[in-house]
């Protein structure tokens, strides 16, 4: 079974969080039949570790991380790699795939240059 992550960085303010878990219910509405967790990089839960645990508990066997950050900055350089190869070592029975950051796709910049035109 394939499902999908989003990955964001995490805050301390736990309200930082409402747009992924808005973001998370807006798939499940469109994509029901594949499931969806949240994850954070630090500062909240669930770690991609605990999220990649939970869905595979439900029976995902192919997984893909989406990078919700709006560059590929160091932390998507560098923690992001480490934390998923753990992931790989712990789980080494589940495919895992990742994609660049949503930021770095054209529709996603698109969309937010909409989104100011519709400000004016």
């Amino acid at each position: 079974m394939k499902a999908i992550i989003l990955f964001g960085h995490g805050a301390r303010d736990s309200r930082w969080r409402e747009p992924f878990d808005r973001l998370a219910e807006l798939w499940r509405t469109q994509h029901s039949s594949t499931p969806v967790e949240v994850a954070f990089l630090e500062m909240m839960q669930p770690s991609l570790e605990e999220a990649v645990s939970a869905l595979v508990s439900k029976g995902a066997t192919q997984i893909t991380i989406v990078p919700v950050f709006f560059g590929q900055g160091g932390h998507l350089r560098n923690d992001f790699p480490v934390l998923l190869q753990a992931c790989q070592e712990k789980f080494p029975a589940v495919s895992l795939s990742a994609t660049p950051a949503v930021g770095e796709d054209l529709a996603v910049l698109q969309a937010i240059v909409d989104f100011g035109a519709r400000a004016l």
